[in-house]
């Protein structure tokens, strides 16, 4: 099984899609599904972002809002070219 691709501390913010999205798209359904769920933001930065909030509290709720700012956006725009591109291969 692969490895999970390292996350970065903040997601990317370009209005195109990014060879960081492509590796993170999981990543960031899982982050839409959690957050559909109401999941607390410091069990999804726990689990999906593999982030110890109780450690550095600011800089994984910086991470998990950048990652979910960003997973929203592949959801309402980004996904076009996710699919055109064609999705990640395993």
């Amino acid at each position: 099984m692969p490895a999970e691709p390292q996350i970065a501390e903040l997601a990317p913010s370009a209005h195109e899609l990014t060879s960081y999205d492509k590796e993170h798209a999981v990543t960031y359904m899982r982050l839409l599904d959690a957050a559909a769920d109401k999941a607390d933001w410091r069990e999804i930065a726990r689990i999906v972002l593999g982030l110890d909030p109780t450690v550095a509290p600011d800089r994984a709720r910086r991470t998990f809002e950048s990652h979910l700012a960003r997973a929203k956006w592949l959801a309402g725009q980004g996904y076009r070219d996710l699919l055109r591109d064609s999705w990640p291969k395993q």
